[in-house]
């Protein structure tokens, strides 16, 4: 039996990984927490019963004990997910480490200097390589029914209301504070394109930028908080709509996971009302302190000439990644939302793949976060599952991303990615 210690009890460590060590109990225990909320620690400690000694207030006070357990899962917002990391492999820990690894590419690379000098490993959670879904549109791929992949176009749609939430009055507003979007929220997707693909980047350019969640555009009427809003009937960024009566993400509607579990532990309209009327998800889309950006296009050519054109954009009514790959003899259409993929070769008819009658048994990120979990223990007891996400194969897709942030603030200014890697490591 393996033994976790889990540092961050927000919706990944909490929600995510223990549910995942949950369903994976006769292969490993958690035996410590630590999170700066003492109610998520209680909770956490009685569910899966952990002793009072074991339970931290901080990372760093579970990190200067002697080492409790052979793993940790460090789930901390980005910027403390190296400072966390680099103690915890000093002490002896495997690491699983929540992605982005950091948005500061030298602390990537002292991560994985220290994992080498200590022989730990450290796996990152680009979680969607280990769906269902990304594994067969991979097999695919692999099995040459496409011919010579040319061109991928894909979108990830962050859907309005997760833009509100997350990147305007959320934990990854602002980029000094976090990542660059297009790190924090597409680094799944530029590991993707590397993964699925088996090629690097040549060379890439970005445009985008923080166009709409701005005061000067705020409706007339607009106030601060929406519940004193003159302008809230016809805005769809109101408060109350996404939090409250939204059949999807509404407390009313029987929401009591997420975003609802955000603003509180244990989601109820009385708390739910209380944390719009007084906290930060009650705040104006158009007046908070927000600068990541809110749609973004990456053109990039991949090694054998492959070129991809990704965007992402806030300005959808729903979300999931919508990809069409496009090869010499057919192309495939991966759509998450529908749930499906599907292979159209030229002059035949479409195959469709359908993943809709497991989504009731899978887990978050259709079906990814319980496979991780599950791969990862398989990794630290000396196997090695196919998708199985190191630190060096999780460089390249932060290289793609942190460059699409370059070439985006240089005006769409044409990167050379090995100019760029050489820049960046040595």
């Amino acid at each position: 039996m393996l033994t976790v210690s889990i540092i961050g009890l927000g919706s990944r460590g909490k929600d995510a990984y223990a549910r995942a060590l949950a369903d994976l109990k006769n292969r490993a225990k958690i035996v410590a927490v630590a999170d700066w909320d003492p109610a998520k620690v209680a909770e956490v400690a009685r569910e899966f019963e952990i002793p009072a000694e074991n339970c931290f207030a901080s990372a760093e006070e579970l990190l200067a004990q002697p080492r409790l357990s052979d793993a940790v899962f460090i789930c901390t917002q980005d910027r403390q997910h190296v400072p966390h990391a680099i103690p915890a492999l000093r002490r002896g820990y495997d690491v699983l480490l929540e992605k982005p690894v950091s948005p500061d590419i030298e602390e990537c690379r002292e991560l994985l200097r220290v994992s080498r000098e200590t022989g730990k490993k450290v796996v990152v959670c680009h979680v969607l390589r280990y769906s269902p879904f990304y594994r067969k549109i991979r097999d695919i791929l692999e099995s040459g029914r496409l011919g010579r992949l040319m061109t991928i176009q894909g979108i990830e749609n962050v859907c309005y209301w997760h833009q509100a939430h997350s990147f305007v009055r959320g934990n990854w507003r602002r980029q000094d504070e976090t990542s660059p979007m297009i790190l924090a929220k597409c680094c799944h997707d530029m590991d993707l394109m590397v993964w699925l693909t088996g090629r690097k980047c040549v060379r890439l350019s970005s445009f985008g930028s923080l166009a709409h969640f701005r005061p000067e555009n705020a409706p007339e009427g607009a106030a601060r908080r929406c519940l004193d809003c003159k302008a809230r009937e016809h805005c769809p960024y109101d408060a109350e709509k996404i939090y409250l009566y939204n059949r999807k993400t509404g407390i009313l509607h029987g929401n009591d996971d997420w975003p609802c579990n955000i603003l509180a532990l244990h989601p109820n309209e009385e708390n739910i009302r209380r944390a719009i009327a007084e906290g930060p998800y009650g705040r104006c889309v158009y007046h908070c302190d927000n600068d990541v950006v809110d749609q973004q296009v990456v053109n990039l050519e991949m090694e054998d000439g492959l070129t991809i054109s990704f965007v992402m954009s806030a300005f959808t009514a729903g979300g999931g990644r919508y990809t069409n790959y496009m090869g010499t003899h057919g192309n495939m259409i991966a759509d998450m939302a529908a749930n499906t993929v599907t292979v159209t070769p030229f002059g035949g008819q479409p195959e469709v793949y359908d993943f809709n009658q497991e989504r009731e048994r899978m887990s978050g990120h259709a079906g990814g976060d319980n496979v991780l979990i599950s791969d990862f223990l398989d990794y630290l007891e000396g196997k090695n599952p196919p998708s199985i996400t190191t630190l060096e194969d999780s460089m390249e897709s932060h290289f793609i991303a942190l460059a699409a942030e370059e070439s985006r603030v240089h005006n769409g200014q044409v990167v050379e990615m090995e100019t760029f890697r050489t820049g960046l490591i040595n």
